[in-house]
């Protein structure tokens, strides 16, 4: 783990061990301030939400299901792990639409990590760079669109998207 390894029998036994913590109250999962009014206007919106993680779908559930903002996995439709491919790979994010019944083309990719962002724009998704704090830093020269808040995502003030 210190290692940062994406294997998946670890994330497994990773997500065994966080469910006990979860389960004693002992673990809470930290989200930043705008995600949680941004999953419900999302929602509200009719916008499919999934999360595509290094940690297992179980991690990922009981991280989101035992935030100090509350339970926020009713808001998440789709989980998806290394079970679904390499995060590096274009066809996992090919497999994600498919999972999600979504053209590529119409879908909005987030993340931190350049190599993922370019993996899922070529596979034919739409890409944002999300730059927050505690983030490892990126190179400048890149071409994906740059986000600091989810408030940035579909903002209020935008016409809902079917």
């Amino acid at each position: 783990m210190e290692q940062d390894r994406k294997s998946t029998p670890l994330k497994s036994l990773q997500g065994k061990i966080w469910e006990e913590g979860y389960r004693k109250s002992e673990l809470r999962g930290q989200v930043f301030s705008d995600v949680p009014p941004a999953l419900a206007r999302w929602q509200g919106r009719k916008i499919q939400i999934g999360i595509f993680s290094s940690g297992s779908v179980l991690a990922q559930k009981l991280l989101f299901s035992h935030t100090e903002a509350g339970d926020l996995a009713a808001f998440i439709q789709h989980y998806f792990d290394t079970t679904t491919g390499p995060k590096g790979d274009s066809a996992s994010y090919r497999k994600i639409a498919q999972a999600m019944g979504l053209q590529p083309e119409e879908m909005l990719f987030v993340s931190d990590v350049l190599a993922e962002l370019d993996a899922a724009r070529s596979a034919g998704m739409q890409t944002a760079l999300c730059i927050r704090p505690g983030n490892r830093p990126v190179a400048s020269l890149h071409s994906h669109p740059t986000i600091r808040t989810f408030e940035e995502l579909f903002p209020s003030s935008t016409a809902a998207r079917d």
